[in-house]
């Protein structure tokens, strides 16, 4: 856990928003923590945070099994915020009335504000509004008033200023309520009180004192990609213990054009770090033979992953001087051999470029009934008897934080904003078969869509550019012959941290260039369509 001295509590019913919430929270500089459900009220009070927001969740305060926190919550003179699933929850613990609406609201709505105070100081009196709720609370319970409605929600905000209790029907944290924002900050800091004094360069200086205490005299090994999480995690760790880090860059084969020189080149050379590159694309695509179900692939590669790196780190730790290993100091040598032990001993710990939003998506990070989307490689694959201790000091914090974390280390800019790429690599883009055609086929594609991106006036607001391959042929002529090939698609999405995005309007001129090169330079694919879908309710990556 991060430290701070204000904080506000983000109480998990299972949204796939919760994160959201939480991180919508931190842009004010006021820390923020996920907690479970089931936390008890007293341990809630012994922590002292400023706020206590209820997220929402895909259940109905009727089901059998709805998740709930206890009533006593609601008695800690804290203020509490329920949003959706939370507001009914309130609702129900309070003596209100809770009934299912006429008919699923998801979508759009305009909020009409009927009392402008507290959430909606200073706030026009119509705005516009996201719901996602089945139930709705018809009756307020004793001591509330009704903020504001909607044309099918006759409470859609309620309030109790005494005991400083809120509850809104809609989601403040999404894009699509656009004064979403300014209703969080009065609850923050009007309702909370809170300073917003939650700063970057704190959470450096803390992470690096909790690494030290916790690694010892112990080695590290880093998974490095060359991506802006693992490459943050790389350096903080580098500047927290030295030599006592080993990054291992692991080829996969699933990789983009170019990608291992460019790592090499930046973290061995620039940066000076252990960096170690393993060659192991046949296994990866031998494992993936056959394979056509997202799932299995992620599973796969992550056990693959693991092995290559377990194998990876004992020869290491048992090489004796004085042949150091090319790209290796014999400094490093050195300092391991002095140590004396094995290297099971000595590789105690594993560190990961894990975020928030990589655990939201595979499962509640703290036993919260958050809904399964898809497993991440750095989560979902690990093997149950894993041998190392896990250092993952990004797990916390968000992908534009952990940017902000990577100016203030020193990163450059090309590595900072370098775009999100999924652990299994091109696995996850290829969509069927993952073979080693595919793979240089997708591979030429998507150099072309970053070349054409990189041209572009407003690429430094695109969250991610690149291309899928899809397992459908269809029919093309290429000069006087017919063609049968594959079909690409090209996904270009803007977002502010992954959790919410949309689809890039790219020029149409742009689109035709992709289009055109495409075709004509990548053997293999006649068609190239664009992904016009935003997440929710699509994903950004295809599996």
């Amino acid at each position: 856990m991060i430290k701070h001295q204000e904080w506000i509590a983000v109480i998990d019913f299972g949204s796939q928003y919760t994160q959201l919430i939480a991180r919508r929270i931190r842009e004010q500089h006021v820390y923020s923590e996920i907690i479970s459900f089931k936390t008890s009220p007293a341990e809630i009070k012994r922590r002292k945070p400023a706020g206590i927001i209820l997220s929402g969740g895909p259940a109905s305060v009727f089901d059998q099994n709805a998740p709930a926190c206890r009533a006593d919550l609601l008695k800690l003179n804290i203020p509490v915020l329920g949003i959706c699933y939370g507001m009914q929850l309130i609702g129900k613990m309070l003596g209100g009335e809770v009934q299912p609406g006429r008919s699923r609201e998801y979508g759009p709505a305009q909020l009409t504000i009927i009392k402008p105070q507290m959430l909606f100081n200073n706030l026009p009196g119509r705005i516009d509004v996201w719901m996602s709720h089945g139930d709705q609370v018809q009756k307020l319970p004793p001591g509330f008033k009704c903020l504001a409605t909607t044309p099918t929600c006759p409470n859609a905000a309620m309030a109790n200023d005494q005991r400083r209790i809120y509850g809104i029907q809609f989601h403040p944290e999404v894009v699509h309520t656009p004064r979403g924002t300014e209703i969080l900050r009065q609850f923050i800091f009007s309702a909370c009180k809170c300073k917003g004094k939650w700063q970057t360069a704190q959470f450096i200086r803390d992470s690096i004192n909790d690494v030290r205490k916790a690694i010892g005299k112990e080695h590290v090994i880093c998974g490095l990609s060359g991506g802006v999480d693992s490459s943050v995690v790389a350096l903080l760790l580098h500047q927290a213990i030295g030599r006592q880090l080993h990054c291992i860059f692991v080829d996969n084969g699933l990789l983009r054009e170019g990608e291992i020189e460019q790592v090499d080149k930046t973290f061995r050379q620039t940066f000076g770090l252990d960096l170690h590159v393993v060659r192991a694309a046949t296994l990866f695509i031998k494992d993936l033979k056959g394979v056509t179900d997202p799932e299995t692939k992620r599973k796969r590669i992550g056990k693959r992953f693991i092995d290559v790196f377990s194998t990876e780190a004992k020869q290491f730790c048992k090489m004796k001087l004085p042949a150091p290993r090319r790209g290796v100091s014999s400094r490093n040598y050195a300092e391991v051999a002095r140590a004396g032990v094995s290297g099971r001993r000595r590789m105690k710990y594993l560190a990961q470029g894990t975020l928030y939003p990589d655990v939201i998506e595979s499962s509640s990070p703290i036993g919260g009934p958050s809904v399964t989307i898809k497993s991440h490689h750095n989560v979902g694959g690990l093997p149950k008897n894993l041998k190392w201790k896990l250092i993952e000091p990004l797990r916390e914090l968000f992908k534009d934080e952990v940017r902000a974390v990577g100016r203030e280390l020193g990163l450059p800019e090309e590595i900072i904003r370098r775009q999100p790429f999924p652990g299994p690599g091109l696995a996850v883009r290829i969509l069927g078969e993952v073979t080693a055609d595919r793979i240089a086929i997708l591979q030429k594609a998507d150099l072309i869509i970053q070349e054409e991106i990189s041209g572009y006036k407003l690429a430094h607001e695109l969250w991610q550019a690149f291309a899928v391959l899809l397992p459908v042929k269809t029919v093309g002529v290429m000069g006087d012959f017919r063609t049968y090939e594959n079909v690409c698609v090209l996904r270009a999405v803007t977002s502010q941290d992954g959790m919410t995005a949309d689809w890039a309007r790219l020029p149409s001129t742009l689109l035709a260039e992709i289009s055109s090169r495409i075709i004509n330079e990548v053997k293999g694919i006649n068609r190239v369509v664009y992904d016009i879908s935003s997440k929710p309710p699509a994903t950004i990556e295809w599996e």
